[in-house]
């Protein structure tokens, strides 16, 4: 069964952002994933959820997508990523 990793992240340094996304996407790819939106334009229609930046991907399942998080080359990525972003993820099973 496919799961979702669902994201939204507020980066206020896109500049160094853009190291991270050039470096993300063949590790992404490495653990079966891959990108369904990224970043694009977006519309709340209910509620008062107000994300910044939105992101999703599909991977195998839940296992890959811990793999993924847990990939040692992703690791230095990852701390980049907390020292310039603000992240909230969420993983989901899907269809």
């Amino acid at each position: 069964m496919s799961a979702y990793l669902i994201g939204d992240i507020e980066v206020p340094d896109l500049k160094r952002y853009e190291v991270y996304r050039r470096d993300l996407a063949a590790i992404v790819a490495r653990h079966g994933g891959e990108y369904l939106v990224r970043g694009g334009e977006f519309e709340v229609i209910e509620g008062d959820w107000q994300p910044v930046r939105l992101f999703l991907f599909r991977f195998p399942d839940r296992k890959a997508i811990h793999a993924f998080l847990d990939d040692p080359d992703y690791q230095p990525l990852r701390k980049l990523r907390g020292l310039i972003a603000k992240t909230r993820l969420i993983a989901v099973d899907g269809i």
